[in-house]
């Protein structure tokens, strides 16, 4: 990949950006494409977000910072720290609620490197590893989910079928302990349980 910055000759400076094979993209453009998609998908957004209480706690977190647009930084911890990682319909919620352009939320997420973007698994299981959780077992669940996966959490299988996550806290305590498969929050976890669910993503049970 190739960054060409060209001039008019009057101090104006135009970026793109070339892939081989293919035609120059300019930057105002991967800008426009975020734009376009935050307005397309962001009312199932935030329909989604009205039923998941770890927005509304996110809300809150935002809501204490004021919506200030330079607590973007520890937003995104906050994020994290309940959805276990970083997808693309959370970047835009953030970006709606602080009044940022998604490319923004876009290019803080991906510069600092503790921060973790959509896993690359098919499936994703976070587990969350909050005090109420823990002390009620999330350990088992976490350790009895990575021996039979040959992982262990932050990883994805070979296959790319799972990616193993965890959460500081997801804000479901009174469930606990709690675990969230493909994005749906599933409360009373066991190990028992938690196996059932990803034998059904690797296979006959394997």
């Amino acid at each position: 990949m190739t960054i060409l910055a060209t001039g008019n000759g009057r101090g104006v400076l135009h970026l793109s950006i070339s892939v081989p094979n293919t035609t120059p993209v300019p930057l105002s453009d991967m800008i426009a494409t975020l734009s376009n998609k935050k307005k397309n998908r962001l009312p199932k957004i935030l329909e989604h977000a009205s039923g998941d209480k770890r927005f509304k706690i996110l809300e809150a977190h935002m809501k204490k910072h004021q919506f200030k647009q330079d607590a973007l930084i520890e937003v995104l911890h906050k994020a994290q720290e309940l959805f276990g990682y970083l997808e693309d319909d959370l970047l835009l919620f953030i970006a709606y609620r602080l009044k940022l352009p998604a490319s923004r939320v876009y290019g803080v997420a991906t510069f600092y490197h503790f921060f973790t973007l959509k896993p690359k698994g098919k499936h994703t299981c976070v587990v969350c590893m909050g005090t109420a959780c823990y002390v009620k077992g999330a350990d088992k669940v976490l350790a009895a989910v990575e021996d039979k996966l040959k992982i262990k959490a932050g990883e994805t299988t070979p296959d790319g079928e799972v990616s193993l996550l965890t959460a500081r806290c997801i804000g479901a305590c009174g469930i606990a302990p709690a675990a969230v498969y493909d994005g749906t929050v599933t409360p009373r976890q066991t190990p028992e349980s938690a196996l059932a669910k990803v034998k059904g993503w690797i296979g006959h049970g394997n």
